[in-house]
């Protein structure tokens, strides 16, 4: 197992590779599965930080969109909060591995015409409390991952 202190020396030099790897590779590379996992890592931590946000949002929505009384609205809330939020936190931990394991085929695949299709697929199309999409990465922030 590799040591916190040992990660904080490892991933600048991964990230350093990647972007001496990316400034070299020829016009017709592909980096999408480096760009997919370097997002996944990055703003995983803070889809978990954000889930309680999310959670609530999402609860929030359903009760707007449901048509129950308001005996089940009510006893709904609390533990659709909780539910909601305990699996967003899950859907961000399997984000933040499935960005692990992409890193090295990322790198790996850069030079070529390639890319692999998505290990998690939820970040790509659930709808997140921050989307934006840039040139070097998909900015995707709080995604809701039962949507």
């Amino acid at each position: 197992m590799i040591a916190r202190t040992d990660l904080r020396r490892v991933v600048p030099a991964l990230l350093a590779v990647c972007i001496l790897l990316g400034a070299s590779a020829p016009a017709s590379a592909s980096s999408e599965t480096l760009k997919r996992s370097l997002t996944n890592l990055a703003f995983g931590p803070m889809d978990f930080a954000l889930s309680p946000v999310t959670g609530a949002t999402g609860v929030y929505r359903n009760l707007q969109d449901i048509d129950d009384s308001a005996g089940v609205r009510i006893v709904y809330a609390v533990p659709g909060v909780v539910w909601n939020t305990a699996f967003n936190m899950g859907g961000s931990v399997l984000r933040v591995f499935s960005g692990l394991l992409e890193l090295v085929p990322g790198i790996i695949l850069l030079p070529f015409d390639a890319d692999m299709s998505p290990l998690f697929a939820p970040p790509e199309r659930a709808p997140a409390l921050i989307d934006e999409e840039t040139d070097s990465l998909s900015i995707k922030i709080g995604i809701n991952y039962l949507d």
